[in-house]
């Protein structure tokens, strides 16, 4: 059995983990959960693998539990800054670190098409991003629409920051050459629609995922979970566990 710990149980992620362990005919087992407030120490030295999807200001913490009980940890917290991907590099120098903006196996597949698309259809072609997701969501552009720009703006051989054009408004001028544009709506309950649009002279082309409910989130947090028990320590991605290049 592999016994999984989940940081920020009682989140909808957290519970949808918690439910789809239940259900997993994988060999998994529930280690328990903590949430804010809690102590994570003895959660993190009775779990094979720890899940994290709480929030930025507690990851340093939750790092600082998995390094200390050797435990290695995936973490699927969106909304995460230059100093929090300093963290990761470094915990990952003792343990092993799966960090990504989606965890769903579908989503990995699609930012793998969207860097060979990107690759291939050169600059002339426009890129823009469009995502959908719940009124509740606090960050934007969600985790996984910067992930599927980063594969654009790697698959062309760029910094995704250098490029990057969020939340146009009012007079602004004609597009720039080669930038990749956001545009992020919140409304409902939708669990998260991503659309890659490429723009070029008299065609389209759009590369899209659209999430149903949140357990493939938590189908893919397990199949992660699974995959990096054992590894070496070093950081990791959903591409290392569907072995993409």
């Amino acid at each position: 059995m592999t016994a999984i710990g989940i940081f920020g149980s009682k989140g909808r992620m957290g519970q949808a983990i918690a439910a789809a362990i239940a259900d997993s005919a994988q060999g998994l087992s529930f280690a328990g959960g903590v949430d804010a407030g809690e102590s994570g120490e003895a959660l993190a030295a009775r779990a094979d693998v720890l899940i994290d999807f709480s929030a930025p200001a507690a990851l340093e913490e939750h790092l600082d539990l998995a390094i200390a009980a050797n435990t290695p940890i995936v973490i699927g917290t969106t909304g995460l800054e230059e100093r929090h991907h300093w963290l990761i590099d470094e915990a990952a120098t003792s343990i092993a670190v799966l960090q990504t903006g989606n965890t769903s196996l579908g989503v990995t597949l699609l930012a793998a098409l969207v860097r060979e698309a990107a690759a291939r259809l050169g600059p002339d072609w426009d890129i823009e991003i469009v995502e959908t997701h719940h009124r509740m969501k606090v960050d934007a552009p969600s985790g996984t629409a910067l992930l599927l720009g980063e594969a654009a703006a790697k698959g062309r051989g760029l910094v995704l920051a250098d490029t990057k054009v969020s939340g146009r408004d009012g007079i602004t001028g004609a597009r720039d050459s080669g930038s990749i544009g956001f545009a992020a709506l919140r409304g409902g309950t939708v669990a998260g629609d991503h659309s890659v649009i490429f723009l070029g002279e008299a065609e389209r082309l759009t590369l899209s995922h659209l999430a149903e409910n949140r357990s493939i989130f938590a189908r893919g947090a397990l199949k992660a979970a699974l995959w990096l028990k054992g590894q070496k320590p070093g950081r990791y991605s959903m591409n290392d566990v569907l072995n993409l290049v």
